[in-house]
């Protein structure tokens, strides 16, 4: 299929309403307001992005050694459910020097560092070990993990990428100690620490991770961002999943129009307007429906307390006779309906009209 012809079927996708995010079985296709995680996941499933951003990333002997074609996608997530909100996992496989390693991918959104990151990381990492072991042969040995933490964060986090920094070792003895602590490093990705323009990774990689540098840093309609070169290089469902990930962010909603007439390729410019106008669409049909809803609960709301109002007048008008209008307009006031409830029951047990304005 050609590029033009999958720029119009994207158009298209978006005129329908329906999502030009990348198809996985593992993610979920989200609506409006595409999480972050959601968008990495997307991007870095894809063996792919993932080994052209961690063969830059990795120590280069390590980097050498992993066979990189052959890398793929493990199923299974190991973070603990609290954390999910603000973290998402990859567990991958590949070849590393005669022997076999997974590489754990943890992507960090949340905008405050845990210092205690390095202890979950261990935690997943048992998981990973026994989940081995309970579903394959059982190993002579146990295989490599090689721990990696992207962080979106707007400053560098000064968190130690090592698991014994945690520990209290007493000075004179703490060399003594290390050999009977659990021990490692992991590889820390800072967004932080990344300049846009030198991100590694493949285009679609490369995209997304200044994507998500510019969200933190509310730079989401900067050049930096919008770079043509760069655009032109990505699929056309990466290009339509960025731009939900930036409406989704709430950003300025005819800036980003303008933003979008900037750009010269005219497909591109074409499927960012027709998903800018029906983001547009579907807020004012989101701002109605939610103004009716709103309506009707407060016209049932009204409507109930008026017929308990109007039935405590009638029993006193059945008891008493006429009803004055200042306590017509007393009972009419009060609009608790706890409170009306214990008025009806006045009105039902009060010997006199005027004993029972004294409970109101």
């Amino acid at each position: 299929m050609s590029r033009r012809r999958h720029w119009r079927q994207l158009r298209q996708s978006a005129i329908d309403g329906e999502h030009g995010a990348i198809q996985s079985a593992r993610v979920p296709e989200e609506d409006i307001h595409q999480p972050n995680d959601k968008l990495f996941s997307t991007t870095f499933q894809s063996p792919e992005n993932t080994a052209a951003l961690l063969q830059a990333k990795l120590p280069p002997a390590i980097a050498a050694a992993i066979h990189w074609s052959q890398l793929q996608l493990e199923p299974g997530s190991f973070i603990d459910s609290q954390f999910r909100r603000s973290h998402t996992d990859l567990l991958f496989s590949a070849p590393l020097a005669g022997s076999n390693c997974f590489i754990y991918l943890l992507f960090e959104h949340q905008s405050t560092p845990d210092r205690f990151l390095p202890l979950r990381l261990l935690r997943y990492m048992v998981r990973i070990w026994e989940s081995l072991i309970q579903t394959r042969p059982a190993p002579d040995r146990l295989p490599v993990i090689l721990p990696v933490v992207l962080s979106q964060n707007a400053k560098s986090w000064d968190i130690s990428p090592q698991f014994a920094a945690l520990c209290d070792l007493p000075e004179p003895i703490s060399g003594d100690l290390l050999p009977f602590l659990p021990d490692f490093i992991f590889c820390h990705l800072q967004l932080a620490e990344m300049a846009f323009d030198i991100i590694p990774g493949t285009p679609s990689g490369v995209f997304v991770l200044r994507a998500m540098k510019a969200e933190r840093l509310g730079r989401l309609l900067d050049d930096i961002l919008w770079d043509e070169r760069l655009i032109a290089e990505v699929p056309p469902e990466m290009f339509q999943a960025v731009l939900r990930y930036i409406l989704g962010a709430d950003v300025d909603k005819e800036s980003f129009e303008a933003r979008i007439l900037q750009l010269n390729d005219p497909q591109a410019r074409a499927v960012a307007m027709t998903l800018a106008q029906r983001y547009r669409q579907e807020g004012r049909q989101e701002g109605r429906q939610e103004g009716r809803q709103e309506g009707r609960q407060e016209g049932r709301q009204e409507g109930f307390l008026k017929g308990r109002q109007d039935y405590i007048l009638e029993v006193l008008s059945l008891r008493f006779g006429r009803v004055p209008e200042g306590l017509r307009e007393a009972v009419h006031a009060i609009e608790d309906d706890d409170r009306l409830r214990t008025l009806l029951g006045a009105a039902i047990q009060c010997e006199s009209l005027e004993s029972f304005a004294e409970a109101i």
